[in-house]
């Protein structure tokens, strides 16, 4: 098959590499999905600069979301599954094979059904975003009725987290860095939009509020954010934050959280318990399955530039998913 790959870490350039390998057997329990798109997330930029996994891999195949079809199966593994349309999350995490490849074997459980009515492009969008966003929004209970901040709501993470904050029942207030994006939040269905540039973001969480705060916070960027964050969130409220890559160390108001039983849940969805994935695949499945999540695409990439791909991830400058056509599926 045809993938690319990387054997060091380095910039796409330098590092991806283009050429032909085995496209491999599902061992029990898996599934070998033949990829229709590829997703590209600012991890897998990360992974592949920073050569996280290569003490563990020689080769690494990129890329943990994607889309496409079941075309093997291995022991235990329900033979019925061939010919499913699936999307993937998390193909590379903790693997050597990622999605940007033609084929690409990974657990059965994480290659979830795709609606009749949902595109490969759509299930590529989902992956990493959409459970970073559930795992953020309902790991510490439901929303109904309770007051939740998403902060960088135009985001890969924060459109989704948006959209399903709404659907729980929540009252949604988020940010996001520039008209046309704040716009965008508006139309997803946050009933309060704010630009953080702009606009007094405090304020307006104690005006909508009455001064109480949120009951939930989600946050892309904990070091820039914690500080402001200590006014906005109530007593017995939950911080939850998924990044802080401007601040990776950054400084907390210990006490002000303290005397306020706030908690801080910073957090990676690939290691959280297997049960909190499964509770996440359902929910995302079963808004897929309503017609309840709109999907939003910054670039389309033939598979022949997955470099730039990449590097389109690395200079931060898309507004949507990044998506790479791997083969031309019906």
């Amino acid at each position: 098959m045809k993938a690319y790959w990387y054997e060091n870490a380095g910039a796409a350039a330098d590092v991806l590499v283009a050429g032909e390998m085995n496209a491999g057997e599902p061992g029990p329990g898996e599934v070998r999905v033949r990829i229709a798109v590829s997703g590209v997330n600012p991890t897998d930029a990360k992974r592949r600069e920073r050569g996280r996994e290569l003490g563990r891999f020689p080769r690494i195949v990129p890329n943990n979301d994607g889309a496409g079809v079941i075309d093997a199966v291995g022991a235990g593994v329900d033979a019925g599954r061939v010919g499913e349309r699936v999307w993937i999350f998390g193909a590379q995490a903790g693997r050597p094979m990622g999605t940007a490849a033609e084929y690409c074997v990974l657990p059965s459980r994480q290659a979830r059904p795709l609606p009749d009515d949902a595109g490969f492009e759509d299930g590529a969008c989902l992956g990493v975003p959409a459970v970073t966003a559930h795992r953020g929004l309902f790991a510490d209970g439901p929303i109904d009725g309770k007051t939740v901040l998403i902060t960088g709501g135009g985001g890969r993470v924060g459109r989704y987290a948006v959209q399903m904050a709404k659907h729980a029942g929540a009252t949604v207030i988020a940010t996001a860095g520039s008209e046309e994006k704040v716009a965008h939040v508006a139309e997803l269905g946050a009933d309060h939009a704010l630009d953080y540039k702009s606009d007094d973001v405090a304020g307006a969480v104690a005006e909508v509020t009455g001064g109480r705060g949120v009951d939930r916070m989600l946050d892309v960027a904990f070091g820039a954010n914690v500080a402001g964050a200590a006014g906005m969130i109530r007593e017995n409220g939950v911080l939850a934050s998924y990044g802080s890559d401007a601040v990776p160390a950054p400084s907390v108001p210990f006490y002000e959280f303290m005397y306020k039983n706030v908690l801080i849940r910073p957090f990676a969805i690939f290691g959280m318990p297997d049960a909190a994935k499964d509770a996440a695949f359902a929910h995302v499945d079963a808004l897929l399955a309503a017609g309840a999540l709109a999907h939003r695409v910054g670039a389309r990439f033939a598979f022949e530039e997955m470099v730039q791909a990449h590097e389109a991830i690395e200079a931060d400058t898309l507004f949507g998913a990044c998506l790479v056509e791997v083969s031309k599926m019906p």
